[in-house]
Formats: C-alpha cells, sequence, structure tokens
C-alpha cells in the first residue's frame, strides 16, 4: 500500500516497486491505482487503464531492465489496472444481492448511479473491495496499491468500517422505516407529499425503496467489510509512505507513520522522493562555489570554458556568477531536507532516498533505474 501526499510522486514510486518486483524476483505483480490522475498508464506505455487488468508488454520490461543494468533472467509479469468506480459498485451488487430478482431491481434503479457515486467515500470503498477481490483471487504474487493523497488515504483505511456504520445508522432507518411500517407510512404520507412537491415526484419514496433492496445486501458488505479490515492488518500487508523533504509533505508523512501504527497496521518503508544530494552540505561544496565567483571575472579561464561550452565569453561568466550566488540558497535547503530525513529516520521504518532527477519519469526504462535505486539503497542499508 503505497501512502503520501499529493504531489509527492506515489504514483511513479508504487509503478517502480512493480517493475522491480517483476524484474528482479521474477513476480507476477499488480499495480493498482486508485488514485484519479492517470500518469500511470503514460509512464508504464500503456494508452489507458481501467478496472480490467492489463499487462505490460513483456518485451518491453525486459528491454527496460536491461537498460537499467540487470543480467539476462527469466523475469516474472507486471500486470496494472486503475479502479473504475461505476463498474466496481455494479460487481459488488451482483456478489452480494441474495437473488437475481434485488440485483436486477437495484441496477435497474433510476437512482443507483447517482446515489452510489455520491456516497461520500464511495472510491475509497470500492477500492479496499478491489483489493480484497484481487487478494482472494490469489492471480498474483504480489499487489502494489497506489493510494488517495494522504488524508484521503486514511479515508480508505476507515472506508470498511464506515460502511459498516452506514448500515447501522439512524440515516438508513429513517430512510427505510417509512416502507417497513404501514403506520409510520400514513403518518409520514403528509411529509412525503409536501416533500415531493418541493424536491419532484416521488424523490424521498424513490431513495427509500432504492435503500430498502441496499439493505437486503448488508450480511455481504459487513462481512466482506471485516475481512478487509483483517486484511489491512495482515503481516503480509506492508505500507510505503512516500515523502518529499519540504515541510508540509514531511509533516504529513510522520503523521500518516503515526496512524498507520495506531491502527495496528505495518509500516514498511519511507520513501524520501527527490532529495538533493548530500555533496550539497559539504565544506568543500561551499569552497569550490566561492571559487566560482572568482574565476568568473578570468577572462582566460572564462574564454577557455567559453571554447568548451560553444557559448559567448559573457554568456558563461553570467552562468558561474548565478550557480555561486545561488548555491548557498541550495546548500540551505539541502540542509533542512537533511534534519526533516532525520526527524521521519526516528520513526524506525526504513528509509529510502530517491535522488532529485533531471527530469520527469514518464517510460518503462525509467521506472526500472528508479526501482533498481531504491533496491540498491535498501540492500546498502542506513547511509
Amino acid at each position: 500500500m503505497v501512502c503520501g501526499s499529493g504531489g509527492t510522486g506515489k504514483t511513479t514510486v508504487a509503478a517502480a516497486l512493480g517493475v522491480i518486483a517483476a524484474t528482479r524476483l521474477g513476480a507476477r505483480v499488480l499495480v493498482l491505482t486508485v488514485d484519479p490522475a492517470r500518469r500511470l498508464a503514460t509512464a508504464l506505455g500503456l494508452v489507458a487503464l481501467g478496472n480490467t487488468e492489463v499487462q505490460v508488454d513483456p518485451a518491453a520490461l525486459a528491454a527496460a531492465d536491461a537498460v537499467a543494468g540487470g543480467p539476462p533472467r527469466k523475469h516474472g509479469e507486471l500486470w496494472v489496472a486503475m479502479l473504475d468506480t461505476k463498474s466496481g459498485w455494479d460487481e459488488l451488487v451482483r456478489r452480494h444481492a441474495p437473488d437475481a430478482t434485488v440485483r436486477d431491481q437495484v441496477l435497474a434503479n433510476p437512482l443507483y448511479k447517482n446515489v452510489t457515486g455520491r456516497f461520500v467515500h464511495s472510491h475509497d470503498y470500492i477500492a479496499i473491495e478491489r483489493l480484497h477481490e484481487l487478494h482472494a483471487s490469489g492471480r498474483f504474487d504480489l499487489l502494489v496499491v497506489d493510494t488517495p493523497p494522504s488524508r484521503n488515504a486514511l479515508d480508505l483505511l476507515d472506508a470498511p468500517g464506515r460502511m459498516k456504520e452506514f448500515f447501522g445508522s439512524r440515516l438508513l432507518r429513517w430512510l427505510t422505516v417509512p416502507y417497513r411500517s404501514r403506520l409510520f407510512t400514513m403518518a409520514s404520507k403528509p411529509f412525503y407529499q409536501v416533500a415531493d412537491r418541493i424536491l419532484g415526484s416521488r424523490f424521498l419514496q424513490d431513495i427509500a425503496e432504492f435503500f430498502v433492496l441496499f439493505q437486503t445486501m448488508e450480511k455481504g458488505f459487513v462481512r466482506r467489510a471485516e475481512e478487509v479490515e483483517q486484511l489491512l492488518v495482515d503481516p503480509r500487508t506492508s505500507f510505503v509512505v512516500v515523502s518529499t523533504l519540504e515541510a508540509a509533505p514531511a509533516y504529513e508523512a510522520a503523521h500518516l507513520a503515526r496512524e498507520l501504527e495506531h491502527r495496528g497496521m505495518h509500516l514498511g518503508a519511507v520513501v524520501l522522493n527527490r532529495v538533493l544530494p548530500s555533496a550539497f552540505r559539504q565544506p568543500a561544496a561551499a569552497k569550490a562555489a566561492r571559487r566560482l565567483r572568482v574565476v568568473a571575472d578570468d577572462a582566460d579561464f572564462v574564454a577557455g570554458v567559453a571554447r568548451s561550452a560553444g557559448a559567448p565569453d559573457d554568456v558563461v561568466s553570467a552562468v558561474l556568477i548565478e550557480v555561486s550566488d545561488r548555491f548557498q540558497d541550495v546548500a540551505v535547503v539541502a540542509s533542512r531536507e537533511a534534519e526533516r530525513r532525520g526527524e521521519l529516520e526516528r520513526i524506525g521504518a526504513l528509509t529510502l532516498a530517491a535522488p532529485n532527477l533531471p527530469r520527469e519519469i514518464t517510460d518503462l526504462e525509467a521506472l526500472a533505474q528508479l526501482g533498481v535505486d531504491l533496491a540498491t539503497e535498501a540492500t546498502a542499508g542506513p547511509a
């Protein structure tokens, strides 16, 4: 389960973990993204993703591994999918409906699509259901789940409990009692008539009828919710928190790590993304930056660099001055990153750093290289 703030590279890290598991461990891996952003498809060279799993081209996967320095080997399989909330709800109804009649009535109900689409955390619950389904199928050695941004990730983890609470809620009883009690129906008829004039013909009655049908599936929903809760605390389920070392994401990562521990869930690793090189904090680097400012005024030195760079002398001089003047700002940022990394390392989980790359990761080769970088650091242990 890959969690973290938005914009920290969760989707990229999830995909890289899937690539490295498929290539270096020979595993049959599925990367499931529940993040609405569709960058995963682009990074994996796929036109589109949906609820149905799609296999990444084995030849492309092998080529990417070779580029990343992997020796010839028998690779596993890499599959990817993106959660489709509508398809997920349809499958849920088919699975939990007590009979074909109720199933067809729910799916044909005019409010079904609108109501399920507007459930608070509807997407989260379907994501957890899909995870349970894939886990129970036994078709994959490893499932890598790219969760929504961190506060929403907590919503996703709490989704099974919320579904259980919903079936015992006052709201559900209020919506369905009129259709289970003739006396209550007679007493509430004037209210429904007024509501219909305001909201439209049979609006509340249609909602109540829908939830009466929905309530017939309570046992199946609650049982699955309990099974999912057990799956999330299972020792085989591990959480990877992804963060950058900026102040807000680092704070969110620490909060999320504490919440996972509080819920009895296993924190496997903290991945720090786009980290500046530790060399930027070295005294020798600061000395070199100061020296650049001096040689920027040395005409002979500038001329030599200009010839090598194929650029005018005045441009080279301006670049040297800019690099020298801005280095101190970068060094300060690197020092603050080191402080925040130390705070996150005190959480006690394996902490890995992914370098700040000069470009976005948008292809399979770059994902494979990122996976190798993370695996290498994990093997090497703490710096």
